[in-house]
C-alpha cells in the first residue's frame, strides 16, 4: 500500500499523543531507560517445541518487542522482536491491575516489556501469559496495514526503518549480507591474510577509473577526495611488508550515476598477495564466492530471476577479444588501429568514448554485445592495456593486460590483476591516463608521484583482487535492485 495520507496520519498521531499524555497522568514513563530481559521469541519457540496443546510451564519469563496486532481488546497481541513473533495473552483474571489498565492504551508499532509464563494454547501457539506489561516506546506514527505491508518502493528506500518494522524479507537480507560479509572476512584470516585500514580521504583520487567527491578540509586549507579505491595504499603496505597477504574490507564513493547495479557508496572488498600473479586470484575469487554460497546458503546453486546459477569451481576462462569474436565474427586483435577498432565497435551497435583508443573500442563492443549474456560465472580475461593502467602486460600481446574481470548474471563481480611493480612501466602508464583527462576523460587517473616512488623503493610481484560485496549480496539474496541489499541508499531528496 501507499504511505498513509498526511492528514489521515495527523489523525492517528492526536489520538496517540492523548494516549501519551494518559500515560503520563497515570504516572507510567512511556520511554523508560531500560528493560531486563530474560527470552526472546526463537528461544522460547525452541526451549518448548516439545510442550503439549493445552500445556503450561512454570517458568517467568521476560521479553520485549514490538506490537503488530492486537485483538479482543488487547487480550491477544503479536509480540514481535529480532528473532521472530510470539502470542501474548492479557487476561483481567491474571494480569496485574497497573498492566491491565494499560491495554486500552496500546496501539500498533507501541514496544512493550512483558513478564509472565509460557504455555501452549489449545490450539497449539505458544503463549506467554502476561502478569506484567511495560510501555518501552510509545509509537506516535501509525505502521502500514497489516495486510498490504511496506509496498511503495520510494518509501521504503527512503524511510529503512520502516521498511525494516514490518517486511521480514528486507531484514532477512541485511542480515544475510552480514553474514556473508562475516564469512568472507573468516575465510580469509584463515588462509593467513592480515585485515588492514588505509585512508578514505586521499590527496590525489587513484586506484581505479572513476570520477571522486570532492571535499576541503578547512585547517589545512586544503582539496581532498574521498576514496574511489584502496588499491594504491594497499600496495604501499605491500611495499613495506607489512604483511605478503592483507585485504580490506573498504567503503568506496564514485560520483557517477546511480542505477540498479549502481550506487555512489558502496563496499567491496580488495586484497593482494605477494609472489602470486593473477591466475591465483581467479582461483581466490572461486574459491571465496563458491565457499560463502555454500556455507551461507546450503549449495553452490543459487537462483537469482529466471535464472539457476552454479558457482561450484571451477569457472570457464575466456578473453575478452575472443568472446566478442564468438558474438559478432569481428576480430578486433586482427583491427591494427584505433580508427578501424572504432568503426568496428559503432557497426556493432557500440558507443565508443569520444576519441576512443583501440582498447576502448574493443571494451564497448564487448559491454553492448557479450557482456549481458555471461550469466553463468566466467574469468573475462585479455584485458586491453590502454584501459588498464595498473595492471601488467600481457606475457604474450603487448596490447593486453593480465588482469580479467568475473561476470555472473551479465554484471562485474570482481576485478583482478598481476599488479605492476615496474615504477617505470606504472610512471608511464599514469602519463597516458594524464594524457587522456588533458583531453577531456575525467575518470582518467591522475600521477600519484608518491605511489610511484613507493614501487621505486621495490615492491614484490603480486596478485590483487577486488570483489563487489553489494553485487554479490544481491546475487546471493536474489534481489533485483542495489538498493535491496543497502540499508540506506542514495535518494534524490523529495521536492
Amino acid at each position: 500500500m501507499a504511505e498513509i495520507p498526511e492528514e489521515e496520519e495527523n489523525q492517528f498521531r492526536a489520538q496517540r499523543l492523548e494516549k501519551l499524555s494518559e500515560l503520563r497522568r497515570a504516572g507510567v514513563d512511556p520511554y523508560p531507560y531500560v528493560f531486563a530481559r530474560n527470552a526472546d521469541a526463537a528461544t522460547l519457540a525452541s526451549r518448548h517445541k516439545d510442550l503439549a496443546a493445552g500445556q503450561e510451564t512454570p517458568d517467568i519469563v521476560r521479553l520485549a518487542g514490538r506490537i503488530r496486532a492486537i485483538r479482543n481488546s488487547g487480550m491477544f497481541i503479536d509480540l514481535h522482536d529480532s528473532t521472530g513473533k510470539i502470542q501474548i495473552f492479557g487476561h483481567k483474571d491474571i494480569l496485574a491491575p497497573e498492566s491491565l489498565g494499560l491495554l486500552k492504551l496500546l496501539d500498533l508499532g507501541d514496544i512493550v516489556g512483558v513478564e509472565g509464563i509460557v504455555r501452549r494454547t489449545p490450539r497449539g501457539e505458544l503463549t506467554v501469559n502476561a502478569r506484567h506489561i511495560t510501555v518501552l516506546a510509545k509509537a506516535l506514527l501509525p505502521l502500514p496495514e497489516k495486510f498490504h505491508g511496506l509496498t511503495d518502493v520510494e518509501t521504503r528506500y527512503r524511510q529503512r526503518y520502516l521498511d525494516l518494522i514490518v517486511n521480514e524479507e528486507s531484514r532477512a537480507t541485511l542480515r544475510r549480507r552480514s553474514q556473508i560479509v562475516s564469512v568472507m572476512r573468516r575465510l580469509l584470516l584463515e588462509q593467513g591474510f592480515l585485515e588492514v585500514e588505509t585512508p578514505m580521504l586521499h590527496g590525489i583520487p587513484g586506484g581505479a577509473s572513476a570520477k571522486p567527491f570532492v571535499t576541503h578540509h578547512n585547517a589545512l586549507d586544503l582539496d581532498l577526495y574521498l576514496r574511489v579505491a584502496p588499491e594504491l595504499h594497499l600496495k604501499r603496505l605491500l611495499v613495506g611488508g607489512v604483511s605478503d597477504k592483507l585485504f580490506e574490507i573498504n567503503r568506496n564513493f564514485r560520483n557517477e550515476g546511480i542505477s540498479p547495479r549502481h550506487n555512489p557508496e558502496f563496499t567491496s572488498l580488495e586484497l593482494y598477495q605477494a609472489y602470486v600473479d593473477y591466475m591465483a586470484m581467479m582461483d581466490m575469487a572461486e574459491h571465496l564466492i563458491a565457499s560463502i554460497a555454500q556455507e551461507v546458503l546450503g549449495g553452490t546453486r543459487i537462483p537469482y530471476g529466471k535464472h539457476e546459477i552454479e558457482l561450484k569451481a571451477p569457472w570457464p576462462r575466456q578473453t575478452m577479444a575472443a568472446l566478442v569474436l564468438e558474438k559478432t565474427g569481428i576480430d578486433f586483435l586482427a583491427l591494427g588501429d584505433a580508427p578501424a577498432a572504432v568503426a568496428a565497435a559503432k557497426k556493432l551497435g557500440a558507443e565508443p568514448p569520444k576519441g576512443a583508443n583501440w582498447g576502448q573500442a574493443l571494451e564497448a563492443a564487448f559491454a553492448a554485445r557479450v557482456e549481458a549474456s555471461l550469466i553463468q560465472p566466467i574469468h573475462v580475461t585479455g584485458f586491453p592495456r590502454d584501459i588498464s593502467p595498473l595492471a601488467k602486460a600481457d606475457r604474450r600481446d603487448p596490447r593486453l593486460t593480465e588482469r580479467f574481470e568475473t561476470y555472473i548474471n551479465g554484471w562485474e563481480v570482481a576485478n583482478a590483476f598481476s599488479e605492476i611493480n615496474d615504477p617505470i612501466d606504472q610512471r608511464v602508464r599514469f602519463a597516458a591516463q594524464m594524457k587522456a583527462r588533458a583531453g577531456g576523460d575525467e575518470e582518467a587517473q591522475p600521477l600519484d608521484e608518491d605511489f610511484v616512488t613507493a614501487l621505486e623503493y621495490g615492491m614484490p610481484p603480486a596478485g590483487g583482487l577486488g570483489i563487489g560485496i553489494d553485487r554479490l549480496v544481491m546475487l546471493l539474496t536474489d534481489s533485483p535492485s542495489i538498493r535491496d541489499v543497502i540499508a540506506f541508499p542514495t535518494m534524490r531528496p523529495k521536492a
